[in-house]
């Protein structure tokens, strides 16, 4: 890094800086306060750390599950209201789901902070996990599941590539579930993981926006101090063996054009080399001026569409290149065309210039992230439930900036590899008469 960036580096980030309060209440339940006037609004998030990799294997998408149920209402919160109190307060509120958390926030004027914070506590503590709301959900997830993955071209790329590149670990399943275990779970199974899962001592509160800090801790005291710890819930603990050699398979869909995916395994969030592999896909895959989308879409014309993305997870998780092909083309000279910008970065040292615009660009993805308090709520709780340290939200660029040209193309040499990987070609399905 020149003086001058560097300088200008760390003029921005001490301008920049996200402040916050941290503190746990004695239920375990960890409570994170930024506080930002500069708009009258608040974001009340509340993170859980389950994702489908907590699931039995035979009761997968629970999880997911959960992300929908755990609206239907509560002890206090009659069926069907509590989208209700979010809209008539002027807010709007969502949740999402992965593979190691949960996450559920709302948007609200910053009056109606305590709203947020009694809805929240009445999802973590009096949520009704009873037959009618899941038998709702139950159809409601299904269908969900049919329109993005059962009938939707390529739709089964994600479930398809994570099912061959893990063998042992729970990743392999998708976090949608499966249809059959969706039918055959019971009221109980539920009930169970409600219980397991949405504890306090599992969850991180997050809250950023037009707040006071004091009376913040004040209302979070009156909501959540009340529910009870539980004992500490199942963490998997499967070390995934190497893939030992490239997995081939074929894939046919309802699709018009075929398709390769790639699917590399890498390191886990977090770790040196996974800053190295993000900055790597990125080089490869972000934007119309990317080596893939120049090469195969602009230059050779053999695909519609590619990229290349990593997936974050708390384990050692995996990277996904995809090609789908223009009309014509075959999925051979797709692949052979994507393996050849893999090899490009392998043996020939990126230059000074696309370097430092792809640093550009990490720093420009990184400031856009922390640009809402949405935004910093989730990263927050994201930092604080995956690393222990809430304040990489200040401070994780600098290890996306320590990444040198020769630390991109080692990764590429140590990952992108074909017996680290598994490729799909995803075919039309033939005609019948």
């Amino acid at each position: 890094m020149s003086l001058f960036i560097l300088g200008a580096y760390c003029l921005f980030a001490q301008a920049n800086k996200i402040n916050f309060t941290e503190y746990d209440l004695p239920n375990g339940l960890h409570v994170i306060l930024h506080e930002d006037h500069s708009t009258p609004i608040v974001a009340v998030s509340v993170l859980y750390h389950v994702g489908s990799k907590n699931e039995k294997p035979d009761r997968t998408g629970f999880a997911h599950f959960f992300e929908h149920l755990l609206f239907e209402g509560s002890e206090n919160i009659a069926r069907g209201e509590f989208d209700d109190y979010i809209q008539e307060a002027g807010g709007t509120n969502n949740a999402n789901t992965s593979w190691d958390r949960t996450f559920y926030y709302e948007v609200l004027p910053s009056n109606q902070l305590g709203l947020g914070l009694w809805l929240e506590s009445e999802r973590m503590l009096h949520a009704k996990v009873e037959q009618v709301g899941i038998e709702t959900q139950r159809q409601v997830v299904k269908e969900e599941r049919r329109q993005r993955v059962d009938n939707q071209p390529y739709g089964s790329v994600l479930e398809e590539s994570m099912k061959r590149a893990f063998r042992n670990h729970p990743y392999k399943w998708p976090i949608i579930g499966y249809m059959d275990h969706l039918d055959a779970a019971q009221e109980q199974d539920y009930k169970q993981f409600y219980a397991d899962y949405y504890v306090p001592n599992n969850a991180t509160l997050s809250i950023a926006g037009d707040i006071n800090i004091e009376e913040a801790k004040s209302l979070v005291n009156k909501y959540f101090s009340g529910i009870p710890k539980r004992q500490e819930p199942y963490r998997p603990k499967i070390v995934e063996p190497e893939l030992g050699g490239e997995v081939r398979d074929t894939i046919f869909d309802n699709v018009q054009l075929p398709a390769v995916i790639q699917t590399y395994r890498i390191p886990a969030q977090g770790t040196p080399d996974y800053y190295a592999v993000t900055m790597l896909s990125q080089l490869l895959s972000q934007g119309e001026s990317s080596r893939l989308h120049k090469a195969l879409v602009d230059q050779q014309q053999k695909a519609l569409f590619v990229g290349n993305f990593p997936l974050s997870m708390e384990d050692p998780g995996v990277s996904i290149a995809f090609g789908i092909c223009n009309a014509g083309v075959d999925p051979k000279d797709m692949e052979a065309s994507m393996d050849a910008e893999v090899q490009r970065v392998q043996n020939e040292l990126i230059g000074e210039t696309e370097f430092q615009k792809l640093r550009n660009q990490v720093e420009n993805d990184f400031i856009t992230t922390n640009s809402t308090v949405q935004g910093i709520a989730e990263s927050l709780a994201n930092y604080h439930t995956y690393f222990g340290e809430a304040n990489l939200i200040n401070t994780e660029i600098e290890r996306y900036m320590k990444v040198t040209r020769e630390d991109i193309q080692r990764v590429a040499k140590k990952y992108l590899t074909k017996d680290n990987r598994v490729v799909l070609y995803y075919l039309p399905k033939p005609k019948t008469p």
